[in-house]
């Protein structure tokens, strides 16, 4: 039939947030100083993490992990979408858009399993904590973190195999700001039911069962808290998990909502709005509310700015 030739498409066009050239412009500078502050606040916490020997703990290690998937994250989304708001033409290349997918679901998928690994961290750190430097060893952290990165690596190449091998015939408008996955499995001129039960699978594989861990973790973590006598070590308890309770109701919050149902899926601009949330927003607050809500953090802070005072008054003199 005449539709084999039109099957492969070279290019997709990204329809973006708006076409309005004003507020096309106010987003630009508006992402990109967002992005920056990703990139600084990540950067500084990796840093921060290295040269203070107090934070090579089980936690920082994976809090770095974190915040690489995060700047990666951000990075495989926002200079593209940034490159668009200024295009008169919102063109990207097959080729482009599949390795756009690729980065993104796969990091999503790192990032939610990370974040798994990180709440058996603090339920061992609570619930067992005269153990936990013998439980969190060098090796098990090691492995924990490179299972997040294999299993959200292996996933992501799979739904992007079988998501490119779908015939786009002339379709190449993706209604998105990016080459996302539920937005490019639309554009499909067959049926996307089978594309749509191996999403929900992968879903409940890499999405519900690290967020089922983390949930089983804070139960036992609550449990234990409630256990202790004193005020003051309720609330010394409690801190060591609230940053990374925070960023879990971040990171799996919508990502459950957008995925688990993808074919009764949100409206266009929802999905454009959580996007945007997943790629600039959460990797920017997530070193805020490590930094802001950590005492390890802020006392390694004033430690660091104190060392470089010291040097800058020593040159000053």
């Amino acid at each position: 039939m005449g539709t084999d030739n039109q099957t492969w498409v070279r290019e997709f066009i990204l329809l973006g947030l708006s076409s309005d050239w004003d507020t096309q412009a106010s987003l630009f500078f508006l992402f990109l100083v967002m992005y920056l502050v990703t990139v600084l606040g990540n950067f500084l916490i990796v840093l921060l993490i290295r040269l203070d020997s107090r934070l090579h703990t089980p936690m920082y290690f994976f809090l770095t992990n974190l915040s690489v998937v995060d700047v990666s994250y951000a990075t495989s989304i926002v200079p593209q979408m940034l490159v668009h708001l200024l295009a008169e033409h919102k063109v990207i290349p097959y080729v482009s858009c599949a390795a756009q997918l690729f980065f993104s679901l796969g990091l999503g998928g790192i990032e939610f399993v990370l974040l798994a690994a990180m709440a058996y961290d603090r339920y061992v750190a609570v619930c067992d904590p005269l153990r936990y430097s013998v439980i969190m060893h060098g090796g098990l952290c090691t492995r924990l973190a490179i299972s997040s990165w294999v299993s959200g690596s292996i996933n992501s190449l799979v739904h992007t195999a079988i998501t490119f091998q779908l015939p786009m015939c002339t379709n190449k408008f993706i209604d998105h700001i990016s080459c996302e996955i539920l937005a490019v499995v639309r554009l499909a001129c067959v049926d996307t039911s089978s594309n749509e039960v191996t999403i929900m699978v992968s879903s409940i594989v890499l999405l519900m069962t690290p967020f089922c861990l983390v949930l089983l973790s804070y139960v036992h973590i609550i449990s234990t808290i409630l256990k202790i006598r004193s005020t003051e070590g309720r609330k010394k308890a409690f801190q060591t998990c609230a940053s990374h309770l925070t960023v879990v109701v971040l990171c799996y919050g919508m990502a459950i909502f957008t995925y688990i149902q993808p074919h009764s899926s949100p409206f266009v601009l929802q999905e454009k709005l959580i996007s945007l949330f997943y790629a600039i927003l959460t990797p920017m607050l997530n070193p805020m509310i490590y930094s802001l809500r950590n005492k390890e953090v802020k006392g390694a802070w004033q430690k660091l700015l104190g060392k470089l005072s010291g040097l800058t008054s020593k040159l000053a003199t």
